[in-house]
């Protein structure tokens, strides 16, 4: 067995795609859409990975209230320092760079439109 794919349910299609597009280069794999149901699912995934993000738009929803039992997804990266400085510069909502207590800075968050958390982490 392996992972598949995570589902985020997002209002906006076009702002979420171009969020996950530009800041981390995600592709879209496919797109499948059901009008007469009123959905449409887009899988995205990172050049050199089959593993898929799933973004589910449901027409003319309202703002998803995400909980609190969210937590985030990861993507690695070889540079996290040089990612973040691109995350800050492009006006995404990140956070400071920080590490596990006493570990140096390896990882941080930013925030997609819809308020779902990303880390980005230090490849291992």
């Amino acid at each position: 067995m392996k992972m598949a794919h995570t589902c985020v349910r997002v209002k906006d299609l076009e702002a979420s795609l171009k969020f996950y597009t530009e800041a981390f280069g995600f592709e879209e794999s496919r797109r499948r859409d059901f009008p007469d149901a009123k959905f449409t699912l887009v899988y995205l995934t990172l050049p050199g990975d089959d593993y898929e993000l799933e973004l589910t738009y449901n027409y003319d929803h309202e703002a998803y209230d995400l909980g609190d039992g969210y937590g985030h997804i990861a993507i690695a990266t070889e540079d996290v320092a040089a990612l973040h400085e691109t995350h800050k510069e492009a006006g995404f909502n990140v956070t400071d760079l920080k590490g596990l207590p006493g570990t140096p800075p390896s990882y941080y968050f930013v925030v997609d439109p819809d308020g779902y958390k990303i880390e980005v982490v230090r490849a291992k």
